[in-house]
């Protein structure tokens, strides 16, 4: 045996070895170091103060808000107890912030990051009224697309359909109960509201003390007397066949009211 050859061979494999523990030695210290820079970054970003706030409201359909920029800094203030901008980034609790405002009844969603700027960027969505409630009561509010309670606004007056007369208080579970006056308002207003035809006809749905509903149309001062929510469907269904087939003969402004109480009938009545 050689033991010379097998000496060089050892000699050369330890060396291999040698070079493939420095380069690995070497990719951990320049792992190290980036992390350390990093660490040291996000250090140096955290302690940072922040240098404003960038407030974004989407609009409502035809480009309305109910909320402006100061109402959201009122909330996030009354919230915090303090200016945002006045912490360091490490002590701006984000999900907080958007939880704070989701809070708003009349915000339904809000997003918010820190930019590269260390600005705090807040976008928020707001609720959508599709109803007006004007009650017996003297309780004045508006209903959403999910019949959550909103209250006015003092910067915009929503041209939604308005409930007037004898209805009971909002709870939040009115629509899961059997039988409400307010899920029923709700309900028929979410019809009128979908439905093209219908839908620029009336501006107000009044409840006498029994339960009927009564629509009120934009124009003139023509009663369309619903009776009680019991086949609605169909009564709506008959108004509209009424007003696309007698009245453009007759006349919208011949008949002081119509009356869809009655099953299978339209009954009118004349000036």
């Amino acid at each position: 045996m050689d033991y010379g050859l097998l000496t060089n061979k050892t000699t050369h494999m330890n060396q291999a070895e040698l070079i493939k523990t420095l380069k690995r030695a070497g990719w951990m210290v320049v792992a190290f170091a980036a992390a350390a820079m990093i660490i040291s970054a996000v250090e140096r970003k955290e302690s940072s103060m922040a240098t404003g706030m960038s407030i974004e409201i989407d609009s409502l359909a035809g480009g309305h808000t109910l909320i402006v920029e100061e109402d959201v800094l009122t909330t996030i203030d009354r919230s915090f107890g303090f200016t945002l901008e006045e912490l360091p980034l490490a002590a701006v609790d984000i999900e907080r912030l958007e939880r704070v405002l989701e809070e708003d009844p009349f915000i339904l969603d809000a997003n918010a990051f820190i930019d590269a700027k260390n600005r705090i960027n807040i976008r928020v969505k707001q609720r959508e009224p599709v109803l007006r409630i004007i009650d017996n009561n003297g309780l004045n509010y508006y209903l959403d697309e999910k019949g959550l309670k909103m209250p006015l606004s003092r910067h915009f007056t929503a041209r939604v359909l308005v409930g007037t007369g004898n209805l009971p208080p909002h709870v939040p579970d009115f629509l899961e109960r059997d039988r409400n006056t307010l899920k029923e308002l709700f309900l028929l207003a979410r019809t009128i509201r979908e439905d093209a035809f219908f839908q620029p006809l009336f501006e107000q749905v009044y409840v006498n003390q029994k339960g009927d509903f009564t629509l009120v149309p934009k124009v003139g001062d023509q009663k369309v007397v619903l009776g009680p929510y019991a086949n609605m469907e169909e009564k709506l269904r008959n108004l509209k066949i009424f007003y696309k087939e007698a009245l453009p003969y007759e006349g919208w402004q011949k008949y002081n009211s119509i009356n869809l109480t009655y099953k299978g009938q339209v009954v009118c009545k004349r000036r």
